[in-house]
């Protein structure tokens, strides 16, 4: 008796932090200790039912009932039985599993704090595929995030970017004083390669020299300082969207990507028509991946809204009805150097995140100049700092906007007073360029029937690329439904 008060005393306490305190019961949680003690506690409260089950048959004594009740009752007592000790005992295993990932992914160490009210990690996406020589940073992107508030701005860095600066102190500034800058070969992306190879002693201390050079050219070009790195591999994303049940994306163009070619036909060409899309993890790594007719600049815009989709379906439903699936994906996908420590609250502020847009900012067209301007060759740091700045403090200012909207009404109920948040930069875009569709770019066949696939699929048989490239102008459009 004692013991079953003590666990519905228990369980009220935990449905009251779940309402009150979610942030305090989730990092409480996300300790391996508590997990494994937890799951202990589930599996002796499992077999002690049992027992008591056992016991109460026993005690009975079925044989001496009617028929009816003999049957009845033993039925029930059963299904009561393994309803309770089932429960407990998947209880026990889901967080066991969640132990194992949390101790196989995740570094021992002290939580890190924030850097003047932000989280800065560095998002890596890697290719290592059998066909290619080690690991290679196809994707680089850093998300710094409000401590308090979740709100999120995503920077993504083209991989062909040349003359990364790295942090005042990098060991790669011995090498490279004024930049990353060696001609074509020194492009962003060959940086992890770069240090792996050739400057791993640079780095004695870190398990993985090449993310720590990347970290260091990310916090040098965006003059943030960036705290972690999380490498997201190509495969494993495409497991992981599988686990997850598949993503939607809103897409605002036709999308290429590379499948088996067409009957009769050399063209391999397959579209992806815009409007809402459900992916699975295969046709989300080629919505994420393509370039064709295009440019890396569309991709990255479509890779940004993956990444938003992702955070805004990772919900609990998701998590709950996914839970073994999605740890033994998660363990192949991702490589950090997050500390387990830190899991608590980076699960918090990911909560919070789900329902609050990114901001996005790309390092390079269509946020500096158009792909023309060739910002990401020629880049002007000074500029780069003093844009991500500002969105940074406007993030602040809608803070302030909101808790003086909040004042006002208060004071005064019949007004509303004008936002003072400041616009976000406009993008610069011209006609062709990645943003917005030319004038001239088909929006309907011939005949006047609707553009489709095979339509597509046509012109690209009968050589015309150069309208297959304007149909495909403004594919970067993706938004989260």
């Amino acid at each position: 008796m004692r013991i079953t008060m003590t666990c519905w005393a228990v369980l009220l306490v935990g449905l009251a932090l779940l309402l009150f305190k979610r942030d305090w019961l989730l990092g409480f949680f996300a300790q391996t200790w508590v997990q494994l003690g937890a799951s202990v506690v589930l599996v002796a409260l499992a077999a002690g039912w049992l027992l008591m089950f056992l016991n109460t048959l026993a005690i009975i004594r079925p044989k001496y009932l009617a028929p009816g009740a003999r049957i009845g009752l033993t039925a029930s007592l059963l299904v009561l039985a393994v309803a309770i000790t089932g429960s407990m005992g998947y209880g026990a295993f889901v967080l066991n599993k969640g132990r194992e990932t949390i101790t196989n992914v995740f570094t021992s160490g002290p939580a890190f704090k924030p850097v003047e009210g932000r989280y800065n990690i560095a998002v890596f996406g890697a290719d290592s595929a059998g066909n290619r020589d080690g690991v290679r940073t196809d994707s680089m992107s850093l998300l710094s995030v409000d401590a308090k508030t979740g709100k999120s701005l995503l920077i993504s860095i083209p991989r062909n970017m040349q003359n990364a600066q790295f942090s005042a102190d990098s060991p790669m500034r011995e090498i490279y004083p004024d930049g990353y800058d060696c001609g074509n070969e020194c492009l962003f992306n060959a940086i992890y390669r770069d240090a792996t190879d050739n400057h791993a002693d640079l780095y004695p201390d870190a398990e993985n020299p090449g993310a720590q050079a990347t970290m260091d050219a990310i916090e040098g070009t965006t003059g943030l300082k960036v705290q972690s790195y999380v490498m997201i591999d190509m495969g494993g994303f495409e497991g992981f969207i599988d686990a997850m049940g598949g993503v939607t994306v809103d897409s605002g163009g036709w999308v290429p990507y590379n499948g088996k070619a067409w009957p009769n036909s050399s063209v391999n060409t397959h579209w992806f028509a815009p409007g809402v899309q459900e992916f699975n993890g295969k046709h989300a790594l080629w919505f994420a991946r393509s370039r064709d007719f295009t440019s890396d600049y569309h991709r990255i815009a479509r890779q940004q809204c993956l990444q938003q989709a992702m955070i805004s379906q990772f919900n609990p439903k998701t998590i709950l009805t996914r839970f073994t699936s999605l740890m033994d994906a998660g363990e192949e996908l991702v490589e950090t150097d997050i500390p387990q420590q830190q899991l608590g609250s980076f699960l918090n502020l990911a909560d919070k995140a789900r329902s609050t847009p990114f901001k996005r900012l790309t390092l390079g067209a269509p946020d500096f100049g158009s792909a023309s301007d060739k910002f990401s060759t020629y880049p002007d740091f000074e500029v780069i700092h003093t844009r991500i700045d500002s969105l940074i403090a406007a993030e602040g200012e809608s803070k302030k906007s909101k808790k003086s909207d909040k004042d006002t009404k208060k004071a005064e109920p019949s007004k509303t007073p004008k936002s003072t948040t400041p616009e976000e930069p406009k993008r610069n875009t011209e006609p062709g360029e990645i943003g917005t569709a030319p004038s001239d770019a088909p929006t309907e066949q011939n005949d006047g029937s609707p553009l489709t696939e095979k339509y597509l699929v046509t012109l690209e048989q009968i050589g015309r690329t150069d309208l297959l490239e304007k149909i495909a102008a403004n594919n970067n459009d993706c938004s989260v439904p």
